[in-house]
């Protein structure tokens, strides 16, 4: 029982980051923008958050650094996604381009600032049940959990409810069906687009976050390993559905899981060389898929990589 209970604690805790990087991309492609910078947000939203809650535990603020970490790994995210959004909304860019040298330059970018911080230590988040429920060992399966992780919970609904039953979604998914209809009606293409950019830079911020919070509350380089692109691939794999991308990050999680407790017995299930190069073989998949949508039948946006080009 103990090793059950242990084993889905693990694959709830690897799969979390996944799963947020995974529906602020999901938003980001409903508005047809197409954002291969995952990746290099996470790495930023991750060096955001454990900067944030060192400097505010400096202050004396450390009941609240936790949190103070997430919308600063938030907040970082976010900026990584609009520095996107100015080259390939505002200038036009090529987004797949635009998308590859954002994940070079955040990481890049939060290896010199990680620096710094190397050796330090940060708070951790207090439980947001009592305490008597995170010590059961049958409830610490629903109670055990960090604040984040139930975050993520919620916005799967969320993010779900706001794509298909809100007006907002619907002039989203409009937008990134045909944008040209959606500004001939007088919605405002590259506002909408920002906004979901904006968004999904947040959730990979926080995503990030919660690696160097959260799974490793320490800093190391590259310590995403790659989930961003496993988020990027989800999105396409679970058909553009939240509820299928939750399925399709906890699958991913159960496989980790299992690869890890398979090592730790002394035997791996398969050679680290194919978990390293995993992200990277799906995202070729992944774009292969979408640049032949048309012919396998894929029920991608419609404009999704396509810039917007107003009739004059």
């Amino acid at each position: 029982m103990d090793f059950i209970i242990a084993a889905i604690i693990t694959v709830v805790g690897i799969s979390t980051p996944i799963l947020l990087a995974g529906l602020g991309e999901l938003v980001v492609e409903k508005s047809g923008v197409l954002n291969l910078g995952v990746e290099g947000m996470m790495l930023l939203g991750a060096i955001g958050g454990f900067g944030g809650s060192v400097m505010a535990s400096m202050y004396g603020l450390g009941p609240l650094a936790p949190w103070i970490g997430v919308l600063t790994g938030a907040l970082a995210g976010m900026l990584g996604a609009l520095l996107f959004g100015f080259f390939a909304l505002t200038l036009n860019s090529n987004q797949v381009a635009t998308g590859l040298a954002l994940t070079i330059f955040g990481t890049g970018l939060s290896s010199l600032i990680g620096v710094s911080f190397v050796g330090r230590i940060i708070p951790q988040f207090g439980s947001i049940f009592p305490p008597e429920l995170a010590r059961d060992p049958i409830l610490k399966l629903f109670f055990g959990y960090s604040p984040i992780v139930y975050f993520a919970l919620v916005m799967v609904f969320a993010v779900g409810w706001f794509l298909r039953s809100t007006r907002a979604g619907l002039i989203l998914r409009a937008v990134g069906e045909n944008d040209l209809s959606a500004h001939s009606i007088g919605y405002s293409v590259v506002r909408v687009r920002y906004a979901a950019v904006a968004f999904g830079g947040a959730m990979a911020g926080i995503g990030g976050a919660y690696f160097s919070m959260v799974i490793t509350p320490m800093w190391a380089e590259r310590m995403t390993a790659g989930r961003g692109w496993i988020a990027l691939a989800l999105v396409v794999f679970a058909g553009w559905r939240a509820g299928r991308l939750l399925a399709g990050a906890y699958f991913f999680g159960v496989l980790m899981a299992l690869e890890l407790y398979a090592k730790a017995a002394g035997f791996s299930i398969l050679p680290s060389q194919f978990w390293a190069a995993m992200p990277y073989l799906m995202t070729v998949v992944v774009l292969t898929l979408i640049s032949m949508r048309d012919r396998v039948g894929l029920n991608a946006p419609a404009c999704l990589g396509k810039p917007f080009l107003p009739a004059t």
